[in-house]
C-alpha cells in the first residue's frame, strides 16, 4: 500500500491537501516504481545475510556479492530520485506502508518508509559513496582472509543506515538507530584479535548506548504526550505539547543525536573507531554513521522551531564540538586519528548550522554532503598511503610521498583543498553559507562567526600540517618501506570522489544554493536573514584570511623545520593538553568508569561474602550435620540393638523421675 501526505502539517491541513495528495498518489501509481523502496534495504540486508549465513563457501565470492548489492541499492535510488523529480514540488513526500507492526490498544505503529527530498538525497550519498567505499574495499581487503564477513558486516551497516533514513516513524527509525550501532561495534572490532580494536569497539558500543537513551526516552515521549511516534503525527501535534515538554523532546533528541555523530561530551568514542580497517573508517566518518545525528535534528526541525532552548544548546554543542575537534586536531601524528578529529570539527560545524534553524538545515544538509566527499577520499587516500607503508600511520614516518604515489596524492589534495575551502571547491562554497548563517545569528552573531572563522583557521593549519609532513619534505621512511602506488580498484573510487570533491558545490549551485534549496525547502523550510550582520562577500574574504592564515602558519612551522621523529618536550600546556585530548578520555575514567568498576567489585563481593556465602553456608551446614548423621548408621545389628536399649533405658529413666515428681 502506497499513500501520500505532506509530512510535518498541521491535522486539519491534511484534508486541505487531499487534492495534492491524489496528483501524487496518481503519479506514484502510474510509474509503481515507489512500491519497490524497501528493496532499497532489502537488497543490502539479503546481500549480508547470504555472507554471514554461507561463511567459508561464500569466501571466493563474497566481495563480489557484497559490492553489487549497495551498486543495485544507488540504481534504484537514482531511479526514485528521479521520479520524484518529475512529481510536483509539494507533492513528493510518499509514505509507503509494507505492513502493519504494533497493534497496543489505540497504539498503532506500521512498519512504513518516507520518501521525500531529505530521505532521498541521504538515499544517494550512502549508497553513493558506500558503493565506492565497497570498490575500494576489493583491494584494501585483498590478502585478509575474514574479506567476506567483513563485507557483510559493511552490508549490514548500508541496509541499517538506510532503514534509519527512510523510516516514517521514530520507532521505526529507532530499529535502524540501534542496527547502525550494532554493525559498527562489527566493523570497529573488526580485528578483534587485537586489544586495541576489542576496546575501542566496545567503548563506541557503551558511548552510543548512552545517546541511545536519549532518542528512547524521545520516543517514550511522544507516545506519551502525543500518543503516536509517526513523523506526521508527531510534527502535526507537537505545537500542542507545552514549551517545557517540546524542550525536553528535543534535548532527549540532542543527546542521542550527540552519541550518535560524536559530538561532545560524547565524541570520545570517534577517534578510537580508527582502530578498524579503513574503509570502515570512510563508512563511518564520511558518509553514513556521523551523519546520522544532523539527519535526525534535521528532520525534527518542526520540533525544534517551537523551541528555542532546544536549538541553543544544539548550537552551544555544536560550537564547542568544532573548535575541540580542530584543536586537538592539530596534535595528532596518526594520520587517521587527525582525520577522525577533522571529522569531530566538521560534524560540530553541522550542528551548529543545524541549531539556527531557518536556511541553517539546508547548510547543514548541504556541508553534510560535501564532506561525505571530501572526507572520504581523505580517508581512503589515507588508507592508500598505509596500503603502500606497511601499514604505519606515523606522519613523522612518511614525507616526500608525492613521487611515489602520484594518483594517491593527486586526490588527497582535492580533498584536502576542499576541506579548508579553497575558493570553487565543495568546502568553499558550503562552509562558507554556515559561517554566514552564524554571523546572522540573532544577539550571538558576532560570537558564533568567530568561533566558526577560526575552526576554519585551524582546520587549514592541522590540514596543512598533515599534507607537509605525509607528501612533502625529506623522506623519513624506515628500511622495510618501500612506497607503491595502489592498485586501480582503490584508486578510481579515489578519483570519482576527488572529482566531487572538486565540482560537488559548483553542481549544487546556481549559483548560491537555488538547486538544493528549491529542492529540500518543502521538507525543512527556507527562509534568509531580513538583515544580515555581514554581506557575503564580506564573509568570504574574512574566511579566506583565516584559512590563509592557518596555511601560512602550518608552512612556517612545520613546512620550514625539521619533523622531529619523536615528539619534542616540553611542550605548552595547551599542546600538552591537546595530545592527550584535552582530558576528556581521563576525566570519564576518572568520574564514571573506575567508579563503575569499583563499585563492581564491591557488589561481586557482596554477593560472592554475601549472598553466595549464605547460601553455600547453610548448604555445608546441612551436609556437615548430615555426614555427622551419617556415622550412626554403621550398619551392624548388634548397634542398632545397643541403641534402642539405651533409648529404652533413657525412656524408663524420664517416666520414673516424673512419676517421682
Amino acid at each position: 500500500m502506497t499513500t501520500a501526505l505532506a509530512v510535518g502539517t498541521e491535522p486539519t491541513a491534511v484534508a486541505a491537501a487531499g487534492s495534492t495528495a491524489e496528483s501524487t498518489l496518481e503519479a506514484a501509481a502510474a510509474s509503481g516504481l515507489f512500491n519497490y523502496a524497501w528493496l532499497l534495504i532489502a537488497i543490502p540486508l539479503v546481500s549480508a545475510t547470504i555472507l554471514l549465513v554461507m561463511g567459508r563457501r561464500a569466501d571466493r565470492w563474497g566481495h563480489v556479492l557484497g559490492t553489487l548489492a549497495p551498486l543495485a541499492s544507488f540504481a534504484l535510488g537514482v531511479a526514485l530520485f528521479l521520479e520524484m523529480s518529475s512529481l510536483p514540488e509539494d507533492g513528493r513526500e510518499i509514505i509507503d506502508v509494507l505492513y502493519g507492526w504494533m497493534f497496543v490498544g489505540s497504539f498503532d505503529v506500521e512498519l512504513s518508509l518516507l520518501l521525500d527530498p531529505l530521505s532521498m538525497v541521504f538515499v544517494l550519498l550512502i549508497t553513493g559513496v558506500g558503493s565506492l567505499i565497497h570498490i575500494y574495499s576489493i583491494g584494501y581487503m585483498s590478502h585478509d582472509s575474514g574479506r567476506r564477513r567483513f563485507f557483510g558486516y559493511l552490508n549490514l551497516f548500508v541496509a541499517a543506515m538506510l532503514l534509519l533514513v527512510l523510516a516514517a516513524n521514530y520507532l521505526v527509525l529507532y530499529v535502524g538507530w540501534e542496527g547502525v550501532g550494532l554493525a559498527s561495534y562489527l566493523l570497529i572490532g573488526f580485528w578483534f584479535t587485537r586489544p586495541e580494536a576489542a576496546t575501542a569497539a566496545k567503548k563506541a558500543f557503551i558511548v552510543n548506548r548512552v545517546g541511545d537513551v536519549g532518542l528512547a526516552l524521545a520516543v517514550m515521549l511522544m507516545f506519551w504526550q502525543l500518543g503516536t511516534t509517526s513523523f506526521e503525527g508527531v510534527f502535526g501535534a507537537v505545537g500542542l505539547m507545552t514549551g517545557g515538554a517540546v524542550t525536553v523532546l528535543g534535548l532527549l533528541l540532542l543527546l542521542g543525536a550527540a552519541g550518535k555523530s560524536g559530538q561532545f561530551p560524547l565524541h570520545v568514542w570517534l577517534p578510537d573507531a580508527m582502530e578498524g580497517p579503513t574503509p570502515v573508517s570512510a563508512l563511518i566518518h564520511a558518509a553514513t554513521m556521523v551523519t546520522a545525528g544532523v539527519y535526525l535534528i534535521a528532520r525534527s526541525a518542526p520540533i525544534y522551531n517551537l523551541s528555542s532552548q532546544a536549538q541553543t544548546v544544539v548550537i552551544a554543542v555544536g560550537a564547542i564540538t568544532l573548535l575541540l575537534g580542530a584543536i586537538i586536531g592539530t596534535s595528532y601524528d596518526d594520520i587517521k586519528k587527525v582525520l577522525a578529529y577533522s571529522t569531530v570539527s566538521q560534524i560540530g560545524y553541522m550542528f551548529l548550522a543545524v541549531g539556527l534553524g531557518t536556511a541553517g538545515y539546508i547548510y547543514g544538509i548541504f556541508l553534510l554532503l560535501m564532506h561525505g566527499f571530501f572526507k572520504a577520499v581523505l580517508f581512503l587516500g589515507a588508507g592508500s598511503v598505509m596500503h603502500g607503508m606497511n601499514d604505519q600511520t606515523d606522519i613523522r614516518r612518511f614525507g616526500g610521498l608525492r613521487k611515489a604515489m602520484p594518483v594517491t596524492f593527486l586526490t588527497f589534495m582535492a580533498g584536502y583543498l576542499a576541506i579548508i575551502g579553497f575558493p570553487g571547491l565543495s568546502g568553499f562554497f558550503a562552509k562558507d553559507k554556515v559561517i554566514e548563517a552564524a554571523f546572522d545569528h540573532p544577539d550571538t552573531g558576532w560570537l558564533l562567526g568567530s568561533i566558526a572563522v577560526l575552526g576554519a583557521a585551524l582546520t587549514a593549519f592541522y590540514m596543512t600540517r598533515l599534507v607537509i609532513m605525509t607528501f612533502f619534505g625529506e623522506k623519513r621512511w624506515t628500511e622495510d618501506v618501500t612506497p607503491h602506488e595502489s592498485p586501480s580498484v582503490m584508486t578510481w573510487p579515489m578519483v570519482v570522489l576527488a572529482a566531487l570533491s572538486v565540482v560537488g558545490g559548483a553542481l549544487l549551485l546556481s549559483p548560491w544554493l537555488h538547486p538544493l534549496e528549491t529542492w529540500l525547502e518543502p521538507v525543512l523550510g527556507f527562509e534568509e536573514p531580513e538583515t544580515p550582520l555581514l554581506a557575503a562577500w564580506q564573509v568570504t574574504l574574512i574566511t579566506l584570511v583565516a584559512v590563509g592564515i592557518g596555511v601560512t602558519m602550518a608552512v612556517v612551522f612545520v613546512g620550514r623545520r625539521p619533523v622531529p621523529l619523536s615528539r619534542p618536550v616540553p611542550v605548552s600546556p595547551l599542546v600538552r593538553a591537546a595530545r592527550n585530548d584535552l582530558y576528556f578520555n581521563s576525566l570519564y575514567e576518572a568520574t564514571l568508569m573506575r567508579p563503575g568498576q569499583y563499585l563492581t567489585r564491591l557488589l561481586v563481593f557482596l554477593e560472592n561474602k554475601g549472598i553466595d556465602g549464605a547460601v553455600n553456608g547453610t548448604a555445608a551446614a546441612v551436609g556437615g550435620l548430615s555426614g555427622r548423621m551419617r556415622r550412626w548408621q554403621t550398619g551392624y545389628v548388634r548397634s542398632y540393638a545397643l541403641t534402642m536399649m539405651g533409648g529404652a533405658v533413657v525412656f524408663l529413666i524420664a517416666v520414673v523421675a516424673v512419676s517421682i515428681g
